[in-house]
């Protein structure tokens, strides 16, 4: 079974930024624990500080969908409602390892 990686975007409420860098470093931490995390980095833009961007790496889709429906991962879609505007979500397989 391949890797998948998952690239989002998200853009928040550029006056409630602050509380979504809270609310992203929570989920880090306990998603970089989770069973099949390989990789969990998120970006912020430079230009625009209300958009974010998570790169994901997971052993299996099935990993990845577990950890969609996990109680943290809910908790924090609570928690941020109302502050993110929008997300795009792609999920995507490397085609070639790094040399």
């Amino acid at each position: 079974m391949h890797e998948l990686t998952i690239v989002a975007t998200i853009t928040v409420d550029p006056e409630r930024v602050g509380t979504m860098r809270l609310l992203f470093d929570a989920l880090l931490v306990t998603t970089r624990l989770e069973k099949g995390c390989i990789c969990y980095d998120l970006h912020q833009d430079n230009d625009d500080p209300s958009r974010f961007m998570f790169y994901e790496t997971w052993e299996s889709r099935t990993l990845w969908q577990d950890h969609m429906t996990a109680a943290h991962v809910k908790a924090f879609q609570n928690a941020a409602d109302g502050i993110i505007m929008s997300v795009q979500l792609f999920e995507m397989t490397r085609l070639h390892e790094t040399p």
